[in-house]
């Protein structure tokens, strides 16, 4: 068995706007494993900025698992457990390997005959701009839509007001993402006027690593409360169980490739339901080789929840994909 890597940098279509910054590309991994005259591939999703393995030997640790590459898997999952996103292509690349083609989980998504339910991302930017964005998932046909909050309050206020106005609950379900751009006292106030406008939930009103204040919001919240990043970086199992026991969250929300790839999602799912905790899965600007394993993955767990997976569409230089988006339902084409 052999492995190798290289880097690759998706560009962005429109720089795209969260709490964090404006984003005009996305740094990533590929890694290829190879045996028998057969090959796996893998993407190595490194979230700069974000991800608990952005550090300055991250190329190190993906050379050192390049000349291990043969050694038994649970070696290799211990020696990575502070890489959760190359551990996630090291997994992708052997189920690849596995499976041939472009498949990872094969089930009724990869035979073309179940699609999975998505919602439409919308990207902060100015009010025009959001309010053209809606405009459009909704001419798509989706029935749940996710806006990136916490700039400017007032403003995306006002937006949520006016669609809510337009479109009841059972018509269009809206969720929020705060990405912690919110203060606890900003927080509890921000609660309110959400359930006042029927929201779904909120991801990550505050900060990540304030689990007391989060678990008093959560306590008290008239409005679902989703964690999101306060799950990175929590690589034990009884660390995560202790997490979830503290906050009492309504929702976790999965990120693959900064929870420890499948195996770390399946130990969060676990846990959550466990709790009666909800959940759902979500991709983070990987580009189509690891959005294409991680809807696969998603289908296989059975959620009816709209998932939060993307569609590829945002970078110009993409890898080709077998994901093709109708209406809100992601479906995986058959070659004919």
């Amino acid at each position: 068995m052999k492995a190798e890597y290289f880097r690759y940098v998706l560009q962005f279509k429109r720089p795209s706007g969260t709490s964090r910054g404006v984003l005009h590309e996305k740094e990533t991994f590929i890694l290829e494993i190879s045996e028998n005259g057969k090959k796996g591939t893998g993407e190595c999703a490194v979230f700069r900025g974000l991800s608990f393995d952005d550090r300055p030997d991250y190329e190190e640790k993906l050379q050192w698992l390049c000349e291990n590459i043969g050694q038994d898997p649970e070696f290799l999952k211990e020696h990575l457990r502070n890489f959760p996103s190359i551990w996630f292509g090291y997994e992708q690349a052997i189920l690849n390997l596995k499976h041939g083609g472009n498949l990872y989980f094969p089930s009724e998504f990869t035979e073309g005959t179940s699609p999975i339910t998505i919602n439409g991302l919308i990207w902060m930017g100015s009010i025009d701009y959001m309010e053209e964005q809606i405009r459009d998932k909704l001419d798509q046909g989706f029935h749940c839509i996710k806006l990136k909050i916490g700039v400017d309050w007032k403003s995306e206020y006002e937006i949520l007001s006016k669609l809510r106005q337009k479109f009841s609950r059972e018509i269009l379900e809206l969720r929020v993402d705060a990405n912690g751009g919110f203060s606890r006292e900003e927080a509890k106030t921000v609660l309110q006027q959400l359930a006042d406008l029927q929201i779904h939930s909120i991801e990550q009103p505050i900060k990540a690593g304030n689990a007391a204040d989060m678990a008093d919001l959560c306590a008290e919240t008239p409005t679902p409360v989703a964690l999101d990043e306060e799950l990175i970086g929590i690589t034990g199992f009884h660390e995560k169980k202790k997490l979830l026991e503290m906050i009492k969250p309504q929702y976790i929300i999965l990120k693959p490739a900064l929870v420890g790839g499948f195996a770390g999602s399946d130990e969060w799912i676990s846990l959550a339901e466990e709790q009666n905790i909800g959940w759902w899965i979500t991709s983070a600007l990987e580009s189509n080789i690891g959005l294409n394993a991680i809807a696969q993955y998603t289908f296989t767990k059975e959620n009816p929840m709209p998932q939060g997976l993307g569609t590829g569409s945002l970078f110009v230089n993409n890898f080709e994909s077998r994901l093709d988006l109708q209406g809100d339902l992601l479906k995986f084409k058959i070659k004919t």
